[in-house]
């Protein structure tokens, strides 16, 4: 086959000269650009995203396994989005970074790419980037860090977080208490230890077929970590040459597989929203009534928190997601192509469960068929919202209460600090603006802090509504990804404080008690008024937003990007995706510019 790189350094004349002469500043032999493949290796690696900061080191083992079969690596930074310390959130940023990959795999000589990411949008963002791309591509996910211990007790990343700091909201233990374990959750390099969004991604991939099988699971600090990317390194060269792209792989079988997982796993509610943005690129159908659909016939294996008890280095030793894969048996397609050129039925055939408490068997799961994810319709969400089943609380999954709404995150935190003595155990606590547009960006805040006076009288869990997410190591009674949002002109927009809401998740219905003529004329009202803001009008692509176009939390300017992204995201139901980047573009060579 033609190299896709020989278009630059196969080039005889100035262009050719151009090209070489440069790299070989670098210091590399001339035979390095006689017909060997060329690898790109995208590292996600930043100071400013702990997860990934051990992705320097990863990417020298990359580049042994591609030396070794005879390819020429060169490894190149991406945009890295470190979900902790990014503002408003890092979501508002995976378009872009998905983006600034698919652009830079297009416009220099790869004839593939291995790509190097671990927290939670660094993953998604990478791999939309590359199907859009479609050249061979293997994904290598950092890992999670060690198991966390805080004074005699295994901790999890965020999930014990949350824990303990509605723990000391409550007065249970003190502030000091609460930074004393800090340091006990986060002790090595790698993402989080519980089933959050970086380690469900980590899984979605391997589920994908896009990354080697027992990948997802290995610690960052465990020597396995390197073997896996000088082996990746080595398999991105025979990839190359057999000419295995994203689009041979992601088929809707691929896709089917990876929900099928999300649910056996118990992953992240974000599985829901980053897979529907890579089907999206890679151009297969995929609907948020999948989800619902496959999933109410898939067990929950993995005893994981946030819904379980173990972390995931236990999962690992366990059998890694090989082993889950196995037992889940005739629930996956086992002929879906992978990365490895052998089918997932192959891939998974010799796994062996080495522990029954970590990996649960179909016959006797963690929870029952149809206990993961809730796909819910009505007049509150017309193109749905979804529910993590296997996080929230059985006694609220059928509920009717009192909605207390708030405009804003910070308005509510505000109230929930103070007495908020109009909220009792049954009212619905309701933020909306914190959508895709109306934030912008769709924080993680959907997991609402508990008002403070109700959590000292023991109040554990409410019902919670908003057009936000929630982190993946979350848990509680929480609808989130409400869609149209509120920005938008979703009817979450027309809710005021006082109106009944009834939740059935056993008919997968959310809706207000208000008569359709009140929900007409509140339209009216608010299409009426005027344009400050905050207030109701316009969203600026001529749809009705019944919130108005909110000016986003304090600190977030309009302009530049930010600008492009409210103008062009999906909403949450086709995956908050850019709607001119949907679709598989390829990586033909650009036009020569010497």
């Amino acid at each position: 086959m033609n190299l896709r790189s020989a278009a630059w350094f196969g080039r005889e004349g100035k262009a050719g000269f151009v090209h070489r002469s440069h790299s070989k500043s670098e210091g590399y032999p001339d035979d390095v650009f006689d017909g060997r493949p060329v690898i790109g290796i995208a590292n996600s690696c930043s100071d400013l995203a702990p997860c990934n900061v051990h992705l320097r080191q990863v990417a020298e083992a990359v580049k042994r396994g591609v030396w070794e079969r005879g390819g020429f690596p060169l490894e190149f930074p991406t945009m890295s989005l470190g979900e902790t310390l990014v503002r408003p959130t890092a979501m508002l940023y995976r378009n872009l970074m998905a983006m600034e990959v698919e652009e830079a795999i297009r416009s220099n000589p790869l004839d593939g790419v291995v790509l190097l990411a671990g927290c939670d949008k660094t993953t998604p963002a990478q791999v939309m980037g590359a199907v859009s791309a479609d050249l061979p591509a293997i994904v290598v996910t950092g890992g999670p860090m060690m198991n966390g211990r805080f004074r005699g007790v295994q901790v999890g990343s965020g999930t014990d977080v949350w824990r303990l700091s509605e723990d000391e909201r409550a007065g249970e233990i003190t502030a000091a208490d609460l930074r004393a374990a800090e340091s006990g959750v986060s002790r090595s390099n790698g993402h989080c230890t519980t089933m959050g969004t970086a380690s469900t991604m980590a899984c979605i991939v391997e589920a994908l077929g896009l990354q080697l099988p027992g990948s997802a699971t290995v610690p960052a600090v465990d020597a396995g970590r390197y073997k896996i990317a000088q082996l990746a390194g080595r398999r991105i060269v025979d990839m190359v040459w057999e000419d295995l792209r994203p689009s041979r792989i992601l088929t809707r079988r691929a896709f089917e597989n990876a929900v099928v997982v999300n649910a056996a796993i118990g992953g992240s509610t974000n599985a829901v929203i980053h897979l529907l943005a890579i089907a999206g690129r890679a151009e297969v159908p995929l609907s948020l009534e999948d989800f619902d659909a496959l999933g109410t016939k898939v067990p929950v294996l993995v005893d994981l928190k946030p819904h379980g008890r173990f972390l995931m280095d236990d999962l690992d030793g366990a059998g890694g997601l090989p082993a889950v894969m196995q037992e889940l048996g005739d629930l996956l397609h086992a002929d879906a192509m992978t990365v490895t050129g052998a089918t997932v039925g192959d891939n998974v055939a010799g796994a062996r469960r080495w522990d029954g408490e970590v990996i649960r068997t179909r016959a006797e799961p963690l929870l029952p068929p149809g206990s993961h994810t809730a796909v819910l319709r009505g007049n509150l969400c017309p193109n749905g919202a979804v529910l993590k089943l296997s996080a929230a609380s059985p006694s609220l999954l059928r509920h009717r209460g009192r909605a207390l709404v708030f405009d804003s995150y910070e308005e509510y935190v505000a109230a929930a600090d103070g007495e908020m003595p109009e909220a009792d155990p049954r009212s619905v606590l309701v933020v909306r603006n914190a959508g895709p547009r109306g934030y912008p960006g769709m924080p993680e805040i959907g997991n609402l802090p508990l008002p403070r006076r109700l959590l000292r009288d023991g109040v554990r869990d409410m019902v919670r509504i908003s057009d936000a997410r929630m982190s993946g190591t979350a848990f509680g009674t929480v609808v989130l990804h409400v869609a149209p949002e509120s920005a938008a002109g979703g009817p979450l927009g027309l809710l005021r404080t006082g109106d009944e809401i009834v939740l059935d998740v056993g008919v997968r219905a959310l809706d207000m008690v208000v008569p359709d003529e009140e929900l007409a004329r509140r339209r009216r009202e608010l299409a009426g008024a005027p344009e400050d803001g905050g207030g109701p009008g316009t969203d600026g692509l001529g749809e009705a937003s019944a919130g108005g176009e909110p000016p986003g939390p304090t600190g977030v300017r309009g302009g530049g990007y930010v600008e492009l992204y409210r103008r062009h995201v999906l909403q949450a139901d086709r995956g908050a995706d850019l709607d001119f980047l949907v679709g598989r573009r390829g990586g033909a060579v650009p036009r020569e510019s010497y």
